[in-house]
């Protein structure tokens, strides 16, 4: 692996050498290296790129990387990963991508995973999308996420996209049955001429079963977001979508919440605020001796985490 590829690692999934427990790396369109457990398989699809990553019921305290890295001008890579969580597993998978494009063309990642959920299983799923640029080519990430969670089950998705992707589309979609809870965290920063949409759907079917969908992002420079979320609920449940926004310089960003209660024990709540970083902040700040420039970093920083 060379220093390109170990630098990307180490932006999207945090390693700086080869992980404990369960991993696959994918690098260029292709697998490079992979590791599996007595608990967590690894299978390659035959019938399309990709893999299947199978958790047997039970499995508690272990964990899966699963990062992509393009280091290649020109290379558009799609996979489809199936994750299958047994009955009563409780893990954390740590995913990604980070591609350094060094060329005029574009290169890109497609990520469509799918989530199988067995009966009162637990999973935190960690995502970042980081890019770097030498030349004119963009860096395009199009991640779509499939939930599908059985009565008891418990998800939480944190996504971050760091920096560098210049067009990004996110599309997630999730079906609850009884007593099943998902948290979804976003977070989310743009600059130059970037371009992210981020669009959620959730339908909110068993009872008892709950949905807290929460997207914080700054847009900077001349760069559009528009974020789209429609929670749905189908039987006595609850749901909330919240959107936060700052906006600065000629940025622009769109929210558009949704809604649709189909039945009369449904609570669902959503919120949205954008705006600029109010000036007595950068005052508070900049009287303890920072610049101006500085004080945004610092709120903006607070404000993402």
């Amino acid at each position: 692996m060379d220093a390109i590829q170990k630098q990307l690692l180490k932006e999207i999934a945090d390693l700086h050498e080869t992980p404990e427990g369960a991993y696959n790396l994918r690098a260029d369109g292709a697998g490079a290296e992979r590791k599996t457990t007595a608990n967590i398989d690894i299978v390659t699809k035959t019938d399309k790129p990709g893999i299947d990553i199978i958790i047997k019921p039970g499995t508690k305290k272990e964990s899966v990387h699963i990062p992509v890295i393009i280091a290649k001008s020109g290379l558009k890579d799609l996979v489809y990963n199936d994750f299958y969580i047994g009955e009563n597993a409780d893990v954390v998978i740590i995913a990604g991508c980070g591609i350094h494009n060094c060329g005029d063309q574009d290169s890109g990642h497609d990520g469509i995973h799918a989530f199988h959920l067995a009966k009162n299983a637990r999973v935190k799923y960690v995502e970042k999308h980081y890019g770097a640029n030498d030349g004119a080519g963009k860096n395009v990430m199009n991640p779509t996420t499939i939930i599908e969670m059985d009565e008891g089950s418990y998800m939480e998705m944190a996504t971050t996209q760091i920096k560098g992707i210049d067009d990004t589309v996110r599309k997630t979609s999730a079906v609850l049955k009884d007593g099943a809870k998902l948290v979804i965290k976003e977070n989310i920063m743009t600059h130059g001429d970037q371009y992210a949409e981020t669009d959620f759907t959730v339908d909110l079917d068993g009872k008892d079963c709950g949905a807290d969908v929460v997207s914080r992002s700054v847009a900077k420079d001349k760069s559009v977001q528009l974020y789209k979320s429609n929670i749905r609920g189908n039987n006595e449940c609850t749901g909330h979508t919240e959107c936060d926004a700052i906006i600065m310089d000629d940025a622009k960003v769109t929210a558009v919440p949704m809604l649709e209660a189909n039945d009369i024990n449904a609570s669902l709540i959503h919120e949205a605020a954008i705006g600029k970083i109010a000036g007595d902040q950068l005052i508070k700040l900049m009287t303890l001796g920072l610049t101006e420039k500085q004080a945004e970093e610092q709120i903006i920083n607070g404000f993402l985490k």
